[in-house]
């Protein structure tokens, strides 16, 4: 079983380009973030993608998420939904029958600190009782949080700034231990240069001087089937690379 998550920072832009992403990787799972669009605006080549169960969560040129499930993987449609916490179209779940895969866009903070506080908060309580429920969870996205200083490129580091304060670091904190597996670190411990986001200027992104906010985390037992994980710095034209992780088999018990 293959996912990929990416922030496309608008699908309109990007559609082709995860055309081209589907062809060359043939995940089972996408989960998109920042789609900027409501489904009636998406490419009708996506929007009734034919591989693929679909589904849109926005509401227009801001935030927005997605989740397309290959129609091999799962023989009969998902259950599509979003938890009550749900702000601004930052979160869509499909319930697979063996795993909630969950595609997530946490506030940036900038313009609302305490409201990027709330959603982290929701979302950490939505997936502690998520796994005490039994369930086995794939939470995929863009958090919007550098777990830990090397997730921040030096030259971009600042005191205090948004997206690495102990507060926000203390949510997903909490999301590990919910037990979560962070997928990309467990594979590569040693690396410190996995970064998924570059500002567009300085040719940062060819430097690859970056943050690392971008995550698939994984229940303990799927995720030690995950085999393989990479940000392809290399693909596209947003300022987030999708990161790829490979699971050496899919979880019994798929939905249909």
């Amino acid at each position: 079983m293959k996912l990929v998550t990416w922030n496309v920072n608008g699908i309109r832009a990007r559609f082709t380009e995860l055309l081209a992403l589907s062809e060359a990787e043939r995940p089972d799972i996408i989960c998109l973030q920042e789609i900027k669009a409501t489904p009636a605006q998406v490419p009708d080549v996506l929007g009734a993608a034919a591989d693929y169960w679909c589904y849109w969560h926005g509401g227009g040129g801001y935030s927005g998420v997605a989740l397309l499930v290959r129609r091999s993987l799962a023989a009969t449609p998902p259950v599509f939904s979003h938890p009550p916490f749900d702000m601004e179209h930052r979160i869509a779940v499909a319930d697979l029958g063996a795993i909630l895969t969950a595609s997530v866009y946490v506030p940036n903070g900038g313009k609302d600190y305490q409201a990027k506080l709330r959603f982290l908060e929701g979302l950490t309580a939505w997936a502690v009782e998520t796994q005490q429920a039994g369930k086995a969870l794939l939470l995929c996205g863009d958090l919007n949080v550098a777990f830990e200083e090397r997730d921040v490129h030096p030259k971009e580091r600042k005191p205090n700034q948004i997206g690495t304060r102990p507060e926000e670091r203390a949510f997903l904190a909490r999301l590990f231990g919910a037990p979560l597996v962070d997928i990309g670190r467990a594979l590569d411990p040693s690396n410190d240069e996995l970064f998924t986001f570059w500002a567009p200027w300085r040719n940062l992104r060819q430097r690859n001087i970056g943050w690392r906010i971008d995550y698939v985390l994984a229940s303990q037992g799927l995720a030690g089937r995950a085999s393989a994980s990479a940000s392809r710095r290399e693909f596209g034209t947003s300022d987030h690379a999708p990161v790829v992780v490979t699971f050496d088999e899919a979880p019994a018990a798929i939905a249909g």
